[in-house]
């Protein structure tokens, strides 16, 4: 069909895809000498009655649609070739490579990136999202977002293609036909639903498929959530946003797209897992609250497995140290001194892994938030220590709860940061509950106590 025209007007360029009953061509409209893109649909044996109508339901809906992220429809028509009848949509050319495509020529991108496209995307999606009925494209994925060439340190302009599995949801029940790609596709959209939240979990698993090179269904996951949390450097608050919106279960996922443009640009951990947040039973951690005063005590933590590796590594270490200063001061006079001098640094570790583990056995905690002043006091066999020093408590600005992530090590392997409580005062910061010693639901019980005290929202950092 190539150098062939189309109704007296697109002269064919090239063809860029196929599948099954349709085709994808490249074609020069003479009369405005733009680049179109004509999809044709080709009718024959094998033709299904539900892609008719998704093929005039992408036309209808395009036609009524107007916005600078979306091809902009052109025409429409009946048409004849050599492989049968059909029709043909005629709609703008969007000169942009899309998302695989950029992955697939090495192109990484950051995690302000990755924020700039689901903005990008979240803002057409309000568009959408926002017309009467509500447009649901059901088949966001990498291959259909399309990213103009880099300007400078920002993306460029992000635009959302290929609407041949759009519906629109004229009621609350949703749709009756499964489209979409596996992978991307919510779990719904396998039981012959669709709403506007379907389109934040696909957008929420391209942007992990960016973040981790690698396709969703290659990646873990349990109880249907998309593992990808080691797989990616990316903060805290960026997961927590990034699980949100790929929560299977439509109740625990953020509901619309001007929900989830809202929680990405405030950071804000979501509020519906602190909601119910009550003391477990087995909890030791005592709280007391009064209108004035709030004080939070954390008992010794006890015998763990985790402890049990640092006690095995302590005795390995001190029994170096043991035998190090046994020869230094057997030869002290003949340069067993200066040995001695060089451990010195060895042996403040040794000290240290020894204060770590009797605080384990025997240390407490106390933070107290009365009227005047904040503190946080760490006590071991009556000695008492402030980290930090106590701050005033109108300099109290900020509450957060982090959540479980990952950093990198001297020697490039990662190692899990566990969840804690921060309460800000100014520039200092007053931990609570990390490396493990609390669980994460007394960490979302603590949380949601401070944050009623404090009248602090809970943030994520």
């Amino acid at each position: 069909m190539i150098e062939r025209i189309l109704q007296n007007r697109y002269k064919i360029q090239k063809q860029l895809g196929e599948h099954l009953d349709q085709k994808t061509l490249l074609a020069v409209d003479q009369q405005t000498r733009e680049l179109v893109v004509i999809k044709l649909l080709i009718f024959n044996s094998n033709l299904k009655w539900e892609t008719l109508k998704l093929f005039e339901r992408e036309a209808k809906v395009l036609k009524e649609l107007s916005h600078p992220a979306i091809p902009r429809y052109v025409d429409y028509f009946d048409i004849e070739t050599t492989l049968g009848k059909g029709f043909a949509l005629v709609q703008s050319y969007i000169d942009a490579p899309s998302l695989i495509e950029h992955t697939k020529r090495g192109r990484r991108f950051s995690e302000t990136e990755l924020k700039q496209i689901a903005k990008a995307v979240l803002e057409i999606l309000i568009y959408l999202h926002n017309c009467y009925p509500p447009i649901i494209h059901r088949d966001i994925k990498p291959s259909n977002v399309l990213l103009a060439n880099r300007s400078g340190n920002h993306v460029s302009q992000v635009y959302l293609v290929d609407f041949g599995s759009v519906q629109a949801a004229a009621n609350e029940g949703g749709t009756k036909t499964i489209v979409g790609t596996y992978g991307y596709m919510p779990p719904e959209q396998f039981g012959d639903r669709a709403v506007p939240a379907s389109d934040l979990y696909s957008l929420g698993a391209t942007l992990i498929y960016l973040a981790t090179g690698q396709h969703p269904t290659d990646l873990p996951q349990k109880n249907l959530r998309i593992c990808f949390e080691k797989y990616a450097s990316l903060s805290p608050s960026f997961i927590d946003w990034l699980q949100w919106m790929t929560e299977p279960t439509l109740e625990q996922r953020l509901e619309s797209a001007h929900h989830a443009l809202q929680a990405l640009q405030c950071e804000t951990l979501r509020k519906t897992q602190f909601l119910a947040a009550v003391k477990p039973p087995d909890s030791k951690v005592v709280l007391s609250k009064k209108h004035d005063i709030l004080e939070i005590y954390i008992p010794p933590k006890g015998f763990s497995l985790e402890l049990l590796t640092i006690i095995f590594f302590a005795i390995l270490w001190i029994s170096f140290l043991v035998n190090w200063y046994a020869m230094a001061l057997s030869s002290w006079s003949s340069g067993g001194w200066f040995a001695a001098f060089f451990a010195l640094g060895h042996l403040a570790v040794g000290i240290w892994l020894i204060i770590k583990i009797l605080f384990a056995f025997f240390g407490q905690i106390w933070l107290r938030i009365d009227q005047e002043k904040i503190a946080l006091k760490y006590q071991l066999f009556g000695l008492t220590y402030h980290h930090p020093r106590p701050a005033l408590r109108q300099r109290v600005i900020k509450l957060e709860r982090t959540q479980t992530s990952y950093r990198t090590d001297s020697d490039g392997g990662r190692v899990e940061v566990k969840p804690q409580i921060n309460i800000w005062a100014g520039t200092r910061k007053f931990k609570i509950g990390g490396g493990g010693l609390l669980s994460e639901i007394e960490l979302d019980w603590l949380a949601v106590e401070l944050s009623d005290w404090l009248g602090l929202p809970i943030s994520a950092r």
